[in-house]
C-alpha cells in the first residue's frame, strides 16, 4: 500500500505544483551547487511589500522517491498572501547517499539567503524524509559554511529523527546506511548542536492522527526531547490525516497547517 500511497501524492502534489507554475513568477533550476541534481525551484508573489517571508520546503519520499518538480504545491496558496516558496531538489537514493543529501540541503538554505538577503524572515517546511532532513538543517554547526542562516520558523511534518530502526528496513536498501552513518545524521541525537544552531527558531513538530505507530513515536520523542532542552517547540497532532493527506493539503488556504505557517509567518 504504501508505494500507492507515493503515486497518490505524487499526482497530487504535481497537479498542484503544475498548478503554482501557472499562478506565480518562477525560476526554476536555478543551482545551489555544482552538481546536476543541486537545484532548487521558487515561486515569487507579485507584492510590493517589503515584508516578505521565505519558506523553503524540503520534499520527502524516503529519501528515495519524489522530487522538486511536484514540491511547488504549498505556493498556491502561500504566493496568494506574498510569501517566497522554494522547493529544493536533492540526489535520492541510489544516486545519493545520506551524508550527502544532508550536506546538499545544507548548502541550498545558504545558497537561498546569499541570494535572498531582502526577505523578512526564513521559514522551513519538511515532510517525512524532508522533516528529517529540515531538523538536520537545523542542527547544522554553521561555522564550516560562510554564513550562518537566522531560521526563524521549522515546520516538521511525519517527520524521522532517529534512523537507527530504519536500518533494517526495505527503506534502507538503496542508502545503504552503516550504524554510524544513521547515528550522525539522526537529529534526535544531535539537540545539543540545534540548541546552539538554532534557539531562536520556532520549531512545529506536526504529526498525522493516523501516521504509522512508529511515526507518532518519533514526532512524539522528538518533541519531548526538544521541549526538555528548554528551546520554543510545539506539537500539532493534526486530526483526520494520514502520512500522506497531512502534507497534500498545504495546497488548501482553509487548511490548519496552511493557516498555521502563515500565522507563523506573519500573515494570516
Amino acid at each position: 500500500g504504501r508505494q500507492i500511497d507515493i503515486v497518490l501524492l505524487y499526482i497530487l502534489t504535481l497537479e498542484s505544483t503544475e498548478r503554482a507554475r501557472g499562478l506565480a513568477q518562477t525560476l526554476l533550476n536555478v543551482p545551489y551547487g555544482e552538481g546536476d541534481g543541486e537545484k532548487l525551484d521558487v515561486y515569487i508573489p507579485s507584492t510590493n511589500s517589503l515584508d516578505v517571508p521565505l519558506v523553503i520546503y524540503l520534499h520527502g519520499g524516503y529519501w528515495q522517491f519524489l522530487s522538486k518538480e511536484e514540491s511547488g504545491f504549498m505556493a498556491v496558496p502561500l504566493v496568494d498572501k506574498g510569501v517566497v516558496v522554494v522547493a529544493v531538489g536533492y540526489d535520492i537514493a541510489p544516486k545519493g547517499n545520506m551524508d550527502l543529501m544532508v550536506s546538499q540541503v545544507r548548502r541550498s538554505v545558504v545558497s537561498v539567503v546569499q541570494q535572498y538577503s531582502h526577505i523578512s524572515g526564513l521559514y522551513l517546511c519538511g515532510h517525512s524524509a524532508g522533516a528529517h532532513l529540515a531538523a538536520m538543517v537545523l542542527s547544522t554547526d554553521w561555522s564550516e559554511y560562510s554564513i550562518t542562516p537566522q531560521i526563524k520558523g521549522a515546520f516538521l511534518v511525519s517527520g524521522i529523527y532517529d534512523l537507527l530502526p530504519i536500518l533494517s528496513t526495505y527503506v534502507n536498501e538503496p542508502l545503504k546506511m552503516t550504524e554510524e552513518v544513521a547515528v550522525r545524521n539522526s537529529p534526535s541525537k544531535l539537540v545539543p548542536q540545534l540548541k546552539l544552531s538554532s534557539s531562536s527558531c520556532h520549531i512545529v513538530v506536526a504529526v498525522a492522527e493516523n501516521d504509522s505507530p512508529e511515526f507518532r513515536k518519533q514526532s512524539e520523542e522528538y518533541y519531548k526531547t526538544l521541549e526538555a532542552s528548554g528551546l520554543d517547540v510545539t506539537v500539532e497532532d493534526v486530526a483526520n490525516t494520514d502520512h500522506f493527506s497531512i502534507i497534500e493539503q498545504l495546497v488548501d488556504g482553509e487548511y490548519h497547517l496552511t493557516k498555521l505557517l502563515l500565522k507563523t509567518m506573519g500573515k494570516s
